[in-house]
């Protein structure tokens, strides 16, 4: 019988069929200069489908906003993790985003057997995992969780744009835009900003 550790996440393409339920993960938020990382896991239920799930990137924002709710509704399960600016701060922004995505796929209320992430990178789990590059496209579950995760994290970034209406959160979602980057050479950064994160460093006074 495998030890534990073969389950874990350091391996390649699954080459053999896996019973039991499939859960989606995927993660928004790597880039921007502000904010958590966001990540999301999603078993979907094969007898009531979804129809237009894609990668959240190709879909407008009012067509994820319906989908958004539309998954909740619908899925057998999910969840919704964040890793904080300070755990970014701490570990780096590619740490952070495993350990989002662990405490997503943790947080499921039903156990799943596989879990398909999208990427080349896995978090370590206690379940087989699968990293599919492009899977937000090509998989409906992390389809899903692309959608759940990239909303979830738009809402808090027009949160953030209430508490520090000065960089303009709700426009770039804290990306580095042009408008973005004026305002922490402006306004040095903010609580939310990741201090890590070289153009935020540069704009320290």
């Amino acid at each position: 019988m495998p030890s534990k550790k073969s389950f874990l996440a350091e391996q390649s393409a699954l080459h053999f069929p896996v019973s039991g339920l499939t859960a989606g993960v995927d993660e928004a938020g790597r880039g921007p200069l502000a904010g958590p990382v966001v990540a999301a896991a999603v078993i979907l239920d094969e007898l009531n489908p979804i129809q237009g799930l894609n990668d959240s990137k190709k879909l407008t924002a009012k067509r994820r906003e319906a989908l958004f709710d539309e998954i909740r509704a619908r899925a057998l399960c999910f969840a919704i993790a964040e890793a904080s600016v300070q755990e970014i701060d701490q570990i780096n922004i590619l740490q952070a985003t495993l350990l989002a995505m662990k405490r997503a796929v943790e947080a499921l209320r039903l156990p799943p057997k596989l879990v398909l992430v999208d990427g080349n990178r896995l978090p370590t789990l206690s379940i087989r995992a699968e990293a599919i590059v492009q899977g937000d496209a090509l998989v409906p579950a992390i389809s899903a969780a692309s959608i759940l995760a990239k909303v979830h994290r738009d809402r808090l970034c027009d949160a953030m744009h209430h508490q520090y209406p000065l960089y303009g959160f709700d426009q770039h979602k804290g990306y580095g835009t042009a408008q973005h980057l004026a305002a922490l050479q402006a306004h040095g950064p903010a609580d939310c900003h990741r201090m890590t994160f070289a153009p935020v460093a540069r704009s320290v006074r």
